[in-house]
């Protein structure tokens, strides 16, 4: 059986930066150890896998550990394919997912998604977790993911994390944040309990620090950077309990997969 899978940058507007995803258009759905033995042989943060339906699409994203029940840069990634690759005349595209109903549309070259937003809620400092970054917080908030807030760019840019004790934390992964120098904010994204232990770009973490950089800046429209090595921009937009979050993709690859 042979699969068409392509390998598209999102978060970029060439190749190389971003955060890369796999995409795979499926007719029917494989078996979950299927898709998930696919997306440890891609061996990507994430792997999407969706399905046409009549109105809309049912996507699901794995990465090389798990499913996950929301991915950002994944989600953009296969847009960029039905947008792109597949023929798509709408303007919007609607998916079913395990996090509800996505819409995502198209602005000019821009892909812009809209996703629910997560609650920012403050909670005290596990010892793990302090000793995992390195340095103390100036705040924390938990969600699905920890909010690990930083004073300024430099001291996140230095971070040197022990990826094991990371392991340890009660949750989905790290979001460690600071004000931003050229933008409003910038991020890093630690994930080693799914697979990935740094995240080059990472658009769900946007779900979170976007209601939270909002409220501490008065602002609805901001400008992210995640500063990973490859690093990547996304721009984002409060809308009450949703945000959007828009950004631009690039397929460096696309071939067939045997299996």
């Amino acid at each position: 059986m042979k699969l068409t899978l392509y390998q598209v940058d999102a978060f970029a507007r060439q190749p190389f930066e971003g955060n890369p995803a796999a995409v795979c258009p499926l007719d029917e759905w494989l078996s979950d150890e299927m898709m998930q033995n696919i997306a440890m042989e891609n061996n990507l943060s994430e792997t999407a896998f969706f399905v046409k339906r009549e109105s809309d699409y049912r996507l699901r994203w794995f990465t090389p550990a798990t499913e996950v029940d929301l991915c950002g840069h994944a989600t953009l990634a296969t847009s960029h394919v039905i947008f792109d690759h597949l023929g798509y005349d709408r303007d919007v595209i609607n998916f079913d997912t395990n996090s509800g109903r996505l819409k995502i549309r198209k602005e000019g070259d821009r892909i812009v998604m809209n996703f629910p937003a997560s609650e920012v809620n403050p909670v005290e400092v596990p010892d793990v977790l302090e000793d995992a970054v390195g340095l103390p917080p100036q705040e924390l908030y938990k969600d699905t993911d920890y909010l690990y807030v930083l004073e300024n760019e430099e001291q996140l840019r230095n971070l040197d994390p022990d990826i094991r004790l990371m392991k340890e934390a009660d949750a989905r992964g790290i979001i460690a944040t600071a004000p931003g120098d050229d933008v409003d904010f910038v991020s890093r994204f630690f994930a080693p309990a799914v697979g990935v232990d740094e995240d080059p770009v990472t658009g769900s973490a946007h779900t979170m620090l976007t209601p939270f950089w909002s409220s501490r800046l008065g602002k609805e429209k901001l400008v992210g950077r995640q500063i990973s090595k490859r690093g990547g921009t996304v721009y984002c937009m409060m809308m009450g309990d949703r945000v959007e979050l828009g950004g631009y993709a690039f397929t460096v690859l696309q071939g067939e997969m045997s299996i």
